[in-house]
């Protein structure tokens, strides 16, 4: 091996390295911190003395119905929007790529921003308040972007020999998308789907101003809830002694990230055939 190869060998190792390092202190600094609290009792009682004792059943139900809303709401619409760029809007001219730019531009606004508008549209203006239905709905404002770019480059990836055949075997455009692209671009669009949960549950500043505070569980979508993130800020910044139960629910809200991932890699590989 030249020394050129062998200097891009240990400069890509040591970027790694630098992204791995960083990264295990993070989870050994949570269980170090939480390990002490974790147990099957903090994951199925509600919490208590603002959140001093107790655990995060309730608080587990209220992110999983503003998760379940911004779902409903964002995948649907992203899906749709990116058909109709990948679809209708060919690549590289000049409307593609003001699209693109606005999207991107989306993404990038502070979701403080966003939780801005969120109070004031769902919140007062539509009459809905705090509640899981104003988080849920502007979480999913916050993510389309992203699910969207995610999913439309995805689907612009599939092979143009797919389409051509697909015309040659004279398949109805309905056809062509529900049996061959969509299919195809399945990865793509689950890898957006998850980069966009991985956003909304680690969302704070958009919930202080649309979902609330309140730490009982809900009985409906248009009841405030509390999600885990809010909760983690809550017992870090303003709980004396919180940092144990923040460390232990963010180790929580880590494993749930990691089981959608290996549930979503396990529901593609029977049908792509392949490892992704």
């Amino acid at each position: 091996m030249r020394w050129p190869d062998r200097l891009a060998a240990v400069t890509g190792a040591l970027l790694l390295l630098a992204v791995l390092v960083p990264m295990g202190l993070m989870l050994w600094s949570l269980m170090a911190q939480g390990s002490s609290v974790l147990s099957v009792d903090f994951l199925f009682e509600d919490p208590s003395q603002a959140g001093r004792a107790g655990g995060i059943a309730s608080l587990m139900i209220s992110t999983g119905w503003i998760l379940a809303v911004c779902l409903l709401v964002a995948v649907p619409l992203g899906l749709g929007c990116a058909l109709y760029l990948s679809e209708q809007v060919p690549a590289g001219t000049r409307r593609a790529q003001w699209l693109g730019g606005v999207l991107d531009m989306l993404a990038a606004v502070p979701s403080i921003v966003y939780g801005l508008f969120g109070y004031q549209f769902f919140a007062i203006s539509l009459g809905l308040g705090f509640s899981i239905l104003s988080g849920g709905l502007a979480l999913a404002l916050m993510v389309l972007p992203l699910m969207i770019r995610s999913a439309e480059q995805a689907l612009r990836a599939v092979p143009l020999s797919y389409r051509q055949a697909g015309e040659a075997l004279s398949i109805s455009r309905w056809g062509w998308v529900r049996r061959i692209l969509v299919p195809q671009a399945a990865p793509g669009i689950a890898v957006g789907i998850i980069l966009s949960i991985g956003r909304a549950l680690a969302e704070t500043a958009v919930l202080l101003f649309t979902a609330g505070y309140v730490l009982r569980r809900p009985d409906s979508v248009m009841d405030s809830g509390r999600a885990l993130s809010v909760h983690i800020y809550d017992l870090a910044m303003n709980v004396p002694g919180g940092m144990p139960r923040a460390a232990a629910t963010g180790l929580v809200l880590v494993a749930i990230l990691v089981i959608l991932n290996l549930l979503v890699r396990r529901w593609l590989r029977p049908a792509q055939g392949v490892l992704y």
